[in-house]
């Protein structure tokens, strides 16, 4: 059994409230699949427009247009859709992919096409966390908007309202501690009252170093793991006890 101590408690999504394989065998083949659909139906919005500034920033340009108007033989939609499908292909945690993906995935889940994968221990044991006064929160690579729409359709209903905040990259690298010490700055807590949890030691490792609380977790399907990463290990939410 794992003792939680503090207000916080911080949360991985892939690998930890929910399996890797439903993001890698569901969510990443439909943003693919949906992909050219997505840029042809939205591309004249203020929504994608935004989408495509980080795209190109990401490409190391100041803004889509200095991007596009470097490649005046390319149409822009195609400049868009090639960079997009490259960094998926690199598993490139890229800013404006996140974000286009999200925008993808929003139409999938409203339109009932997906419902999102959660352990059985985690709605129980999150709830529970809730009832007894801790402030629990979302820290993922996938935007802020796809976590909202991923907890908000899950195979067991709407989770949404069991969390009171979400961060992506837009706040710093998950494995840099100054990205930990900003959140913890926004949860209002010291970073030793916050617990995270996540199934990559590099991560741990970062929100250790900015002093908070930190535990693996080893769901069925996780990446292997040096033996001495150096964090306490768990394997469902029921081997945590809050203290």
């Amino acid at each position: 059994m794992i003792q939680l101590a503090g207000r916080g408690i911080l949360l991985d999504i892939e690998g930890t409230t929910s399996s890797i394989s439903f993001v890698h065998d569901v969510m990443f083949p439909y943003a693919r699949r949906e992909l050219d659909r997505y840029l042809t139906e939205n591309w004249d919005s203020s929504e994608l427009s935004e989408t495509c500034d980080l795209v190109a920033k990401d490409a190391g340009f100041d803004s889509f247009d200095t991007w596009a108007s470097g490649k005046p033989d390319t149409d822009q939609l195609t400049l868009v859709r090639d960079e997009v499908l490259r960094i998926m292909d690199g598993d490139v945690k890229a800013t404006g992919l996140k974000q286009l993906q999200g925008s993808i995935w929003r139409a999938g889940f409203e339109r009932g096409e997906m419902r999102a994968h959660v352990y059985d221990d985690v709605p129980e044991a999150i709830e529970a966390w809730n009832a007894a006064g801790r402030n629990v929160r979302i820290y993922s690579s996938g935007s802020i908007a796809a976590q909202k729409l991923f907890f908000g359709h899950t195979i067991v209903g709407d989770l949404l309202h069991l969390f009171r905040g979400h961060y992506d990259t837009t706040i710093g690298s998950k494995k840099e501690s100054a990205s930990y010490q900003q959140i913890a700055a926004e949860f209002e807590l010291p970073t030793p009252e916050i617990a995270f949890l996540s199934d990559v030691p590099a991560e741990l490792n970062a929100a250790r170093d900015a002093g908070m609380q930190t535990a693996l977790c080893k769901r069925p399907g996780n990446a292997d793991v040096p033996p001495d990463h150096g964090h306490p290990e768990f394997s469902g939410f029921s081997e945590l006890q809050l203290i």
